[in-house]
């Protein structure tokens, strides 16, 4: 596919190594990686050949049809399940040995999905708090985090409420708080926004680029919106249908921060345009 101007044209690799541009590689590095899941009516094949890197602090989206491996993608990464077949390393180390996980690698990890799957007995402080607990950290140390990522993420002044009390947006920057408590250098993230209505959507949106940005951490998040992928994304993987493989690859060429008005300008529209018709060709 063509290449023209920075902030006019989007620039699209096409993947017939899956192999992103070389100033790209380094820090997550995905290599082969195939997923065969088995049951009583035979194998199916939910990720073949997939192989990707990504940068330290980089932001990447990842697109598709439905059921074409996006959550299995994820999951892999988050050490949730081990591929068939392939490699997954995180700074040099590699995630998964057979099917071990990695703990040291592990833990830069940070994961937030659709679902917030937050303690409604526990207040929004607590619920921060929690992987900070678990690793027996001081009681002192651990409601000071939690109040410094409520502010983070918009909820200073909310520290002693329920979760239960919560809009679905807020509930969403305390799964975004929690997973941030231990200082992951990556956040995974399947679908955070996908129940919420357009307009806490765009909220949430422009509130995780500025999380992005200030925490500098190396973002993996799974959509199936073109535009919201666009708007946060430096690059957007496009995975073709079942069985997943790496259809595309496309550079976001837009100056960060961005604002919403930012998807009235040509290289926005031009981006969602051919990534809908990526997508559009894989329904044909």
């Amino acid at each position: 596919m063509s290449s023209t101007l920075a902030r006019q044209q989007p620039r699209s690799e096409a993947a017939t190594d899956g192999q992103p541009p070389p100033q790209a590689a380094g820090y997550i590095e995905v290599e082969g990686v195939c997923k065969r899941y088995h049951s009583r009516r035979g194998e199916t094949l939910a990720l073949d050949s997939f192989s990707l890197s990504v940068a330290q602090e980089e932001f990447i989206a990842v697109v598709g049809q439905s059921g074409c491996g996006k959550t299995t993608l994820l999951r892999i990464l988050a050490g949730l399940i081990a591929p068939t077949e392939g490699q997954v390393k995180v700074a040099d180390q590699p995630l998964w040995d057979g099917g071990k996980r990695n703990d040291e690698a592990l833990a830069k990890l940070g994961l937030v999905f659709q679902d917030a799957n937050l303690f409604p007995w526990y207040s929004v402080e607590d619920n921060i708090a929690l992987p900070l607990r678990l690793r027996g950290q001081g009681k002192r140390e651990r409601i000071a985090r939690a109040h410094e990522l409520a502010e983070l993420v918009g909820l200073a002044g909310f520290e002693g409420s329920y979760v239960r009390e919560l809009s679905g947006g807020m509930r969403q920057r305390v799964a975004i708080a929690r997973a941030l408590s231990y200082n992951p250098e990556i956040l995974l993230m399947d679908e955070p926004f996908g129940a919420l209505d357009a307009i806490t959507r765009d909220r949430m949106n422009q509130e995780l680029q500025s999380i992005a940005l200030r925490t500098k951490a190396t973002v993996v998040f799974v959509t199936h919106s073109i535009t919201e992928a666009v708007f946060l994304a430096d690059r957007v993987v496009l995975l073709s249908a079942r069985p997943g493989r790496l259809r595309s690859l496309t550079r976001v060429e837009l100056e960060r921060p961005r604002s919403l008005d930012v998807q009235t300008e040509p290289g926005f529209v031009q981006t969602v345009k051919e990534l809908r018709h990526q997508l559009m060709e894989e329904d044909a």
